[in-house]
C-alpha cells in the first residue's frame, strides 16, 4: 500500500471515530479547528489521488449516526454543514470567488451568529409541526419531535399565514445560566456537572425520555429553510422577518451589508461582544443574501457555495475570583475587573478577566471565591462564560458597584438606555491618564519612553492636562520628575517630538474619539486626507466605506464640538502633522503583488508585524495569516517554525525580508 493511500485509511479511521463522539455521544475530544485540520488534510490528499476516493470517504458524507432507539427520517432536502475559514484573508477570498460566479454582480452579505450547539430541521404543514429531525448525516437523521416539542421557542402551531409546508432549520442550544441551574441539580442528586452547553443540547435532543429533555430547558433559534411550497420571498432578511411573524425566534442580530468588508467590520463588533453573551458560539456565519443568487450558486458535497463559517478556536479553564475591583476608562466607563488565580489558557497566563458592567455581574451572579469558567476565543481578551454555582459551597457576599467615581469622587452616572456607568468628569485624573496612556501607546502615536508610570506622574503632577501639553514639556520639567535624568528626558522629547509625523490617520485613531479606531481612522485619513476636509464633511459625506451611521455621528460630534476644535487647534498649532495621502482602490489594483498572497513569519530583524503587512498591502497583495496551497510567497523571519514547514511541503515560494524587498523595489 502507497503511503498516501495509508495516510488516507488512517484519517478516515480518525475522523470517523471524532465523529462517532462528537455528533452521536456529544463528548468531543479535539477542538472544531483540530477537526477541520484532519478534514482538510484529507481532502488534499483525495484531490492529490482521486483513485482513492470512496463514497463512504468522510469528505462525502457528514458524520452524525443514527441513535438506537430512535427512528430515521430522511431529509427532502439535504442539511449540509458550512465551509470553515479562520482568517480574514480566507473570508475575502471567498466572497471574491462567489462574486466572480455570478459574473462580478453586487452581493448583499448578511452576519450572523453561530450558535454553538445541535442542527435540527423542524417541518410544518398547514401551521402544525408534524416533524423534528437532527441533521445525521444530510441525508437522513433521527426523529426527535417528541423532544422538539419540550423545546422553549419551538411551538407546536404557527401564528399568522405560514406557507402550507414549512421547513425551519436551525440550532438547539442552552443558555449558560441554564448550564448553571442544571449542573445545582446535578450536585444536589450527587451527580457529575456537564461541562459545556453544547454537548447538553446534543445529548439531549436524542433523548429516549422527553420529560428529561424537558427538564434541560432548551432552546431554539431559526436560521434558515429547507424544504418549501408556497414561500414568497426574495431574500433571507425577508425570510427572518417572516418566521418572527409566525412565532419563531430567529438568530438575534442578523443584518445584512452591501460589500464583504462593511461584513467584516460587523464582525469585529460582534466579536468583542460575544463576552455578552448568555449563549456559546464558535464563530460568525456570511451568507449570500438574495435568495435567487444562491440558487445559481448551488451546492457542492457537503455544503452551498454561499455561505462561509468564520470560525475562532475556543480555549477554557477553570479558575478562582480572588477579588472584584474597577478602572476607569479613557470615556469615563467604569469597568469592573475579575483578579483571578492565575490560570493557563491558549499558551498565556491569565489573571485578569474584564466584567464589562454591572448588569455582567448581576447577569452571571459572579462573586468574590467562585470558581468560574474563563473562556479565551482567538485573539479576544478573555471572559468569564459563567460562574460553577454548583461548587460554592458558602455563602457569598454579592458585589456591590460603587456610586461615585474611585479617582475623583464624581458622583456616577448611568448611561440612557445603556448599560455602562460612568465618570461624567472631564477633569477626571483618571480619564485623563487612561486618554494619554493611550495616545502614547505603540498602535497610536507610538511616543517610545511614555510609559504607564510616567503618565501616572505627568497627570498626578498636572503636568499634562491635554495632549497639547505633551507637545509643551522640557527637559527641566521631566527632570524634576522621579527616577528621571537628562539623558532620559531628552530621549522622550525627541520621540514625542518624532509623533508629530505619525499622520491623520494615527492622529485620528489616538484621541479616544467614540467608535474610532485604527481602521476607522485610516479610512477616513486616506479618503479625506486632511482634518480641513474631515471638518468641512457632513454626517453624511463621513459615511463611506465601511463607515456607518453610528460611526460618522460620532466624528461630526467630535469634530464639531467646542472640546473637539480646541484640541485640533492646539495640536496644530504644535506642529502637529494632521495630513495624509489620499489612496483609492485604484492607487494599488496595479501594484507589484497584485493578486499575491503573503504569509509572514518568525521574527522580523527590518520590520514590525503590522508594518510589512501595510506594505504588502500597499503595493495590492494579501496579508494572509494561515499557509495554504493558495498562497504565494511565505516571507520568513527568525525562528520560523510551522508556517515554514507547512510552506515548504505545500512548496510555496519562501523569501527572506531582502527578498521581499527587492519583490517591491525597494532594493
Amino acid at each position: 500500500m502507497s503511503a498516501p493511500a495509508k495516510r488516507v485509511q488512517e484519517l478516515r479511521k480518525l475522523i470517523r471515530h471524532h465523529d462517532e463522539l462528537y455528533y452521536k455521544k456529544a463528548t468531543p475530544e479535539i477542538t472544531d479547528l483540530e477537526y477541520d485540520k484532519l478534514m482538510q488534510e484529507l481532502q488534499q490528499l483525495e484531490s492529490q489521488h482521486p483513485e482513492l476516493i470512496t463514497a463512504d470517504s468522510p469528505t462525502q458524507k457528514l458524520g452524525d449516526q443514527p441513535v438506537e432507539g430512535l427512528t430515521q427520517v430522511a431529509h427532502r432536502v439535504p442539511m449540509l454543514s458550512i465551509e470553515n475559514s479562520y482568517d480574514v484573508p480566507t473570508v475575502k477570498k471567498f466572497a471574491q470567488s462567489t462574486a466572480d460566479a455570478l459574473d462580478g454582480e453586487a452581493v448583499e452579505w448578511v452576519v450572523e451568529y453561530k450558535i454553538d450547539g445541535a442542527a435540527i430541521a423542524l417541518t410544518y404543514e398547514k401551521g402544525k409541526l408534524v416533524r423534528a429531525a437532527t441533521r445525521g448525516n444530510g441525508s437522513v437523521g433521527d426523529d426527535i419531535t417528541h423532544n422538539a416539542v419540550t423545546i422553549l421557542d419551538v411551538p407546536r402551531r404557527l401564528v399568522g399565514s405560514p406557507p402550507p409546508i414549512l421547513e425551519i432549520r436551525g440550532e438547539v442550544y442552552m443558555n449558560n445560566s441554564d448550564l448553571v441551574a442544571l449542573n445545582e441539580r446535578q450536585a444536589e442528586r450527587g451527580e457529575a456537572a456537564y461541562a459545556n452547553p453544547r454537548n447538553v443540547a446534543a445529548g439531549s435532543i436524542r433523548l429516549l425520555d422527553p420529560r428529561e429533555c424537558a427538564s434541560r430547558r432548551l432552546r431554539f433559534f431559526a436560521h434558515g429553510v429547507g424544504y418549501c411550497e408556497g414561500l414568497q420571498v426574495a431574500d433571507h432578511i425577508e425570510f427572518l422577518k417572516d418566521l418572527a411573524s409566525y412565532g419563531l425566534t430567529p438568530t438575534p442580530r442578523v443584518q445584512s451589508f452591501k460589500s464583504i468588508d462593511e461584513a467584516l467590520a460587523h464582525c469585529d463588533v460582534m466579536i468583542e461582544e460575544m463576552g455578552n453573551l448568555d449563549f456559546e458560539i464558535d464563530g460568525l456565519v456570511l451568507k449570500v443574501n438574495r435568495y435567487d443568487q444562491r440558487e445559481r450558486l448551488g451546492m457542492r458535497t457537503k455544503s452551498p457555495k454561499w455561505v462561509i463559517a468564520y470560525k475562532f478556536e475556543k480555549y477554557e479553564a477553570k479558575t478562582k475570583v480572588n477579588k472584584i475591583s474597577v478602572q476607569v476608562g479613557k470615556t469615563g466607563a467604569i469597568t469592573p475587573v475579575a483578579e483571578l488565580e492565575p490560570v493557563q489558557l491558549a499558551g498565556t497566563i491569565v489573571s485578569r478577566s474584564s466584567l464589562h458592567n454591572a448588569d455582567e455581574i448581576k447577569r452571571k451572579d459572579i462573586r468574590e471565591g467562585d470558581w468560574v469558567i474563563v473562556e479565551k476565543a482567538g485573539k479576544i481578551i478573555p471572559h468569564i462564560v459563567r460562574v460553577e454555582k454548583h461548587e460554592r459551597t458558602t455563602e457569598l457576599p454579592e458585589f456591590a458597584f460603587p456610586t461615585h467615581c474611585p479617582e475623583c469622587k464624581t458622583e456616577l452616572i448611568k448611561d440612557e438606555g445603556g448599560v455602562y456607568i460612568r465618570c461624567p468628569n472631564p477633569g477626571c485624573p483618571a480619564k485623563l491618564q487612561e486618554r494619554i496612556r493611550f495616545f502614547a501607546s505603540r498602535d497610536a502615536m507610538d511616543i517610545e519612553g511614555l510609559g504607564g508610570k510616567l503618565v501616572e506622574q505627568l497627570v498626578a503632577g498636572e503636568i499634562v492636562t491635554t495632549y497639547g501639553d505633551l507637545y509643551r514639556l522640557s527637559s527641566d520639567s521631566l527632570m524634576k520628575l522621579e527616577r528621571m535624568g537628562k539623558k532620559s528626558a531628552d530621549k522622550l522629547l525627541a520621540g514625542i517630538e518624532g509623533s508629530k509625523g505619525r499622520g491623520l490617520a494615527r492622529l485620528l485613531s489616538s484621541l479616544s474619539i467614540r467608535h474610532v479606531g485604527q481602521r476607522v481612522g485610516k479610512l477616513l485619513a486616506e479618503s479625506f486626507g486632511s482634518i480641513e476636509a474631515l471638518s468641512a464633511a457632513s454626517e453624511e459625506q463621513l459615511q463611506i466605506n465601511e463607515i456607518g451611521p453610528a460611526i460618522a455621528a460620532s466624528m461630526h460630534e467630535f469634530l464639531h464640538s467646542d472640546y473637539g476644535q480646541a484640541m485640533i487647534a492646539d495640536l496644530k498649532s504644535l506642529g502637529v502633522n494632521m495630513e495624509e495621502e489620499i489612496k483609492t482602490p485604484a492607487a494599488t489594483a496595479g501594484g507589484v503583488l497584485a493578486g499575491k498572497t503573503l504569509v509572514v513569519t518568525g521574527t522580523l530583524a527590518k520590520y514590525k508585524r503590522n508594518e510589512i503587512e501595510a506594505l504588502i498591502e500597499e503595493h495590492g497583495g494579501r496579508a494572509s495569516g494561515s499557509v495554504s496551497a493558495k498562497t504565494d510567497y511565505l516571507v520568513a523571519g527568525a525562528d520560523a517554525g510551522s508556517k515554514l514547514e507547512k510552506a515548504t511541503k505545500l512548496g510555496v515560494k519562501v523569501i527572506s525580508e531582502d527578498e521581499f524587498q527587492e519583490l517591491i523595489g525597494l532594493k
